[in-house]
């Protein structure tokens, strides 16, 4: 069924049991059902964003009403076009029109409704990513919930039960939709401010395969990414993580990558590892790194006092991740003795040069030729010189 803007008629979200305790969904039925739910013709308070207590770089919070008392959003899973930096944008999938979609937040204890309207051109679901919830509103297609067909909105409606740093993403045809972008970060605040920080960032770590010269990603490779982004961004199109000295700081990764877990490396600093997607770590177990894992799946909090003034990187610590649209099929050039090589070969090819000999440093910055639509081996000048380290 399709909805008007008149009439948004919710879709039931009823488990079939059978798979689960049957007993649990029976109890959980009156959470579940939400069918013929009308969304007002007016909000009954102006729509309104999140005041900015995180920060998405590259990317936004999500705007929100407050719809007979409830917290309400909307988002949209559509085609979207995303600069992943200068040289480089493809046709990919996301929410409201961004990838990754707006950040969600919301507050410990807090129920919320969301409408999904489906603009692609196949069925999707949204799954709350480690979000504790009643049954029916978990997002999985054909267990928890019927698909969301192209052109139907679809309605969840739960309580936030525990704070801490979440994600979302579909579950219907995960491989192509998370693939091509379409996931998101949820932070919800707990009651009490016991542990505020000065800055809070938001981070959600992903990976794509886009062909040098093309505009789509492939969802279908399983090794060889060459697309390594911060909130669908690569360097040098990542925005900076700006903090005053002495701030309280307070970095959230989540990682939505197709295979790979993400070493990621704070210069400069050490840090506490403060919470995963399962809830705070005690104080007394918290430890300090200066690289944490980020597993598939998983989110991780960081936490550190910024008492160090300067510029400092940070980044997966995959080498391979740290490079934008290298190619990996070439021959082992390191070492190889060129001494005439090259004359020979310009005889043939007058702008021949052999390449990568004697490493691959200065690459980027002789600013050779590249194919349409791509960013292979892309920097940028920094203070001291050029900055060889893309993803």
């Amino acid at each position: 069924m399709t909805f008007s803007r008149r009439d948004f008629l919710a879709k039931s979200a009823l488990a079939s049991g059978g798979l689960l305790l049957a007993n649990s969904l029976h109890a959980q039925m009156h959470e579940n059902h939400n069918s013929h739910v009308v969304l007002p013709k007016k909000s009954s308070s102006p729509r309104s964003n999140i005041s900015a207590r995180i920060i998405t770089p590259n990317g936004s919070s999500a705007p929100f009403q407050f719809i007979d008392g409830i917290k309400t959003f909307h988002l949209t899973a559509e085609p979207v076009v995303n600069e992943f930096a200068p040289g480089l944008k493809a046709e990919c999938w996301g929410y409201n029109g961004q990838t990754p979609g707006p950040t969600i937040e919301v507050n410990e204890g807090e129920r919320v409704r969301f409408y999904i309207t489906n603009n692609l051109p196949e069925i999707t679901t949204v799954h709350w990513h480690g979000i504790i919830l009643p049954n029916g509103m978990d997002g999985v297609g054909g267990l928890n919930q019927p698909y969301i067909e192209p052109g139907e909105t679809y309605l969840y409606d739960f309580i936030f039960k525990h704070p801490g740093t979440f994600m979302y993403h579909p579950h219907a045809d995960e491989m192509t939709q998370i693939g091509m972008g379409l996931m998101g970060m949820i932070i919800v605040h707990p009651k009490n401010n016991a542990h505020a920080v000065d800055r809070d960032f938001a981070i959600i770590l992903s990976e794509w395969k886009i062909t040098v010269g093309t505009s789509k990603p492939d969802p279908r490779e399983m090794s060889d990414f060459n697309i390594l982004t911060l909130n669908s961004a690569a360097f040098p199109g990542t925005e900076p993580l700006v903090v005053k000295t002495g701030q309280k700081v307070r970095i959230r990764f989540g990682n939505l990558s197709a295979m790979h877990n993400h070493p990621m490396h704070l210069h400069g600093y050490s840090f506490k590892v403060t919470a995963t997607d399962g809830g705070k770590i005690p104080q007394t177990a918290q430890w300090s790194e200066t690289t944490v894992l980020v597993p598939v799946g998983s989110t991780r909090d960081i936490e550190f006092v910024a008492n160090a003034p300067g510029d400092w990187a940070m980044h997966c610590h995959f080498t391979h991740h740290v490079m934008n649209q290298m190619g990996h099929k070439g021959p082992n050039m390191i070492g190889i003795k060129t001494d005439g090589i090259n004359q020979q070969v310009r005889k043939l090819l007058p702008n021949y040069m052999t390449m990568g000999q004697n490493g691959m440093a200065g690459m980027g910055k002789m600013n050779m030729p590249v194919p349409e639509n791509s960013i292979p081996m892309k920097g940028t000048d920094g203070k001291y010189g050029y900055i060889d380290m893309g993803g």
